[in-house]
């Protein structure tokens, strides 16, 4: 498969263990441009050591995953540039400002600097620009995490329980960051522990039970118009 693959995810029977216990056990998934899939399941089903496979933060023990055509394990890099990862901690430095933490990302991403106040503003932390991150709430580095996450300009989102310690303004603020990259013909896989935050956002939702995909089933999005999803503007606003 080429790098101009028409499909966001191509995982085929992707086995990972730790020791001798398998965490993933033949997951086989295709994700297309346009679509947001939730992958849902109980603590321990894999989902996370999924995301990170695809992420290229493990190689896969078994199988063979690609994002837009380039292979995880052995074209890394190609990966990387086009997949954000949002784990489930935010893995900020405390004691710099957002706005350093921001800065600081850019120049590690060889990003221009400009704009960084506009990111801050993108996700409701302009007024703490500068304030250190240590005395920020788990919800606000949240969002601190998205913004630094969006400077890559991703084709995929792949995001573990991305509605972690948000409130409501900042659901709708992740929702919209998620419309942002659909509509613009990325894709977004979601480890989810509750659906209700992603109503109207999901095309289909994947369970996982023991390493295993093990039902599949429609999402609420599946025939709703994207229109219906929260812009990012609306949602800024509504902070």
């Amino acid at each position: 498969m080429n790098a101009e693959s028409s499909l966001a995810v191509d995982a085929q029977r992707i086995a990972r263990r730790f020791g001798a216990r398998w965490c993933l056990r033949g997951v086989s998934l295709q994700v297309r441009p346009g679509e947001v899939v939730g992958l849902a399941g109980a603590n321990g089903s894999g989902k996370t050591t999924f995301l990170r496979v695809l992420s290229t933060l493990l190689k896969p023990n078994a199988g063979a995953a690609r994002v837009y055509g380039h292979d995880v394990t052995r074209a890394a890099d190609d990966v990387r540039r086009h997949v954000g990862f949002l784990a489930h901690t935010a893995g900020l430095y405390d004691d710099l400002t957002a706005l350093e933490n921001l800065r600081f990302a850019a120049e590690m991403l060889g990003r221009s600097p400009e704009g960084l106040e506009a990111s801050l503003d993108r996700v409701g932390l302009a007024r703490v620009a500068n304030d250190r991150v240590r005395g920020f709430s788990a919800g606000m580095q949240r969002r601190l995490a998205l913004a630094r996450l969006m400077l890559m300009h991703p084709r995929l989102l792949l995001l573990d329980e991305p509605y972690a310690n948000l409130d409501a303004a900042g659901i709708d603020i992740m929702n919209a960051v998620i419309t942002e990259v659909r509509n613009a013909g990325g894709a977004a896989l979601l480890v989810l522990h509750e659906l209700a935050p992603a109503a109207g956002m999901l095309d289909r939702v994947l369970t996982l039970v023991d390493g295993r995909i093990a039902a599949e089933g429609d999402g609420p999005a599946a025939n709703a118009p994207t229109a219906s999803a929260p812009t990012l503007a609306s949602a800024a606003g509504a902070r």
